[in-house]
């Protein structure tokens, strides 16, 4: 555990940790999460950064939370982080963690060698977006530590809970991993990406008619829709996603010139469509869930 004047810095400065919304009665076999939305940036972090402001907010899903927050008017629990995804990223192993950030050896269970590691997103992340380096110097491994003891590990004790109250009381859950891209590559070509793309694990996380449905839905609103290319999905479909035993998990990436300027951060008018279309496939998905999961029932309250 870390030092209890660590946690308690880190608790207070993210207070709370993460925001669940509830809704009324829980009538839906879904739970809606934000794991890169958080928009508390701690000073201390601010300053040992070379980065500014703005650049910090590179990888931040911002406002998805927003986005998906009418989820719980359908009968269905939101969670969404308060910290950012590059002070700390729950969508990785607790420990995956680049050797080369840190002054003293990591111990032999840190994860030094995935492709997530080597790209530079590591649970601390070495850079944001695809190119700007977050940190001037090396961290000690106590640091990280006492980050993801405080901050990982109650987060995916809660999701893990919401999950497993909703297969409780379903026979089946759907975990919807709520994120958002940038409209184009940062390298030098500027490939403009689609307006969603749907990760899977290429089949493993999620039952292929729930990706189907959603496919569909987008593709018949006219938005552009690609599949786990390139993003399959990263640590949190990969530990709660088992179609075998009815637990699915999908992954969304929504374009954010859809809802966002992404220079000042700020929503543009396309948010409120988007936010109305989301709505929509929520009351869809409410109305085909039997074809899509299987037939279930609810436990008595």
């Amino acid at each position: 555990m870390p030092d209890n004047t660590t946690a308690k810095k880190l608790k207070a400065i993210f207070d709370p940790i993460f925001n669940v919304a509830k809704p009324q009665a829980h009538v839906m076999p879904l739970v809606l999460n934000s794991p890169h939305s958080g928009r508390v940036y701690p000073a201390e972090f601010a300053a040992a950064s070379k980065l500014n402001d703005t650049q910090l907010r590179l990888s931040e899903d911002c406002f998805v939370d927003d986005l998906f927050a009418t989820a719980v008017k359908f009968g269905a629990p939101l969670m969404s982080a308060n910290f950012p995804r590059a002070y700390l990223d729950v969508n990785r192993e607790p420990y995956e963690l680049d050797q080369s950030m840190f002054h003293d050896r990591l111990p032999d269970y840190v994860n030094t060698t995935s492709v997530r590691v080597a790209g530079g997103l590591g649970t601390i992340a070495r850079m944001v977006s695809e190119t700007e380096e977050i940190y001037r110097e090396k961290l000690n491994f106590a640091e990280a530590k006492a980050r993801i003891e405080t901050l990982h590990t109650p987060y995916h004790a809660h999701l893990e809970g919401l999950i497993e109250t909703t297969f409780t009381k379903f026979d089946t859950v759907l975990l919807i991993d709520c994120h958002s891209m940038p409209s184009a590559t940062r390298s030098t070509t500027g490939i403009s990406r689609p307006d969603f793309i749907l990760g899977d694990r290429c089949g493993y996380s999620c039952a292929p008619q729930i990706t189907d449905f959603i496919e569909q839905f987008f593709r018949n609103l006219n938005f552009s829709v690609a599949r786990n290319q390139p993003y399959a999905g990263g640590y949190i479909t990969e530990r709660y996603g088992n179609p075998q035993r009815n637990r699915h998990a999908l992954q969304i990436e929504i374009n954010r010139a859809l809802y966002l300027d992404e220079v000042n951060f700020v929503k543009h008018q396309g948010f409120a469509r988007l936010q109305a279309m989301i709505d929509d496939l929520f009351q869809k998905l409410e109305s085909h869930w039997p074809q899509l999961l299987g037939p279930y029932q609810a436990a008595a309250e």
